[in-house]
């Protein structure tokens, strides 16, 4: 497949000291980016598929953490073909003009007990918004496992246009959840 269609995922947590934990490689087969929205108040799950991650982090540091993230969009996966096939359309995701989806972090900040707060600039369909999105880094077993979420409105970017632009079909507000595992420390 063209480079284009691979959903790429760089979450870079790069601390700006030599006291960086350094993470294993971000295992895909274990990791995961959903979404929920509500269609007609009933609730509609989807996630992009496929992407590839890197990690640094390190705890004691938080505030030195960067993040990085891009998704392919054509990778999107919710829940039937004709469903795939809408939404990578113009009206919604329009992934022929906006392949791609951009986060990229300006600060993350230490909320206590293992829970962070990252925030930054996401784009989608070239219109950018500031975001901040809570998560938790936890040990289970010998991976290292960041967990979070965030809701968006879809209106402010554009996501839903012509007779899905009714908020009464298809809400504004739309969660984002993401899972992403990392090996060990290296």
């Amino acid at each position: 497949m063209r480079t284009s269609t691979w959903l790429t995922l760089l979450f870079c947590l790069a601390g700006g000291s030599a006291g960086a934990a350094e993470l294993g490689p971000v295992l895909t087969d274990r990791s995961k980016l959903s979404f929920v929205s509500r269609q007609m108040g009933v609730a509609v799950d989807g996630e992009f598929r496929r992407f590839a991650a890197t990690m640094r982090f390190d705890p004691a540091k938080p505030e030195a953490g960067r993040a990085v993230i891009e998704i392919d969009m054509a990778s999107v996966d919710a829940g039937a073909a004709e469903t795939n096939e809408e939404v990578t359309g113009k009206n919604w995701f329009n992934v022929k003009q906006f392949p791609k989806a951009n986060f990229t972090s300006n600060a993350v900040k230490a909320m206590g007990s293992n829970r962070f707060e990252v925030a930054g600039k996401l784009t989608i369909r070239d219109k950018t918004r500031d975001v901040v999105a809570p998560f938790t880094m936890t040990q289970q077993g010998g991976f290292t496992v960041f967990e979070g979420a965030l809701t968006i409105r879809r209106a402010d970017f554009g996501i839903g246009q012509g007779v899905w632009a009714d908020f009464d079909t298809v809400a504004n507000d739309v969660q984002i959840r993401f899972r992403l595992v990392a090996a060990g420390n290296k």
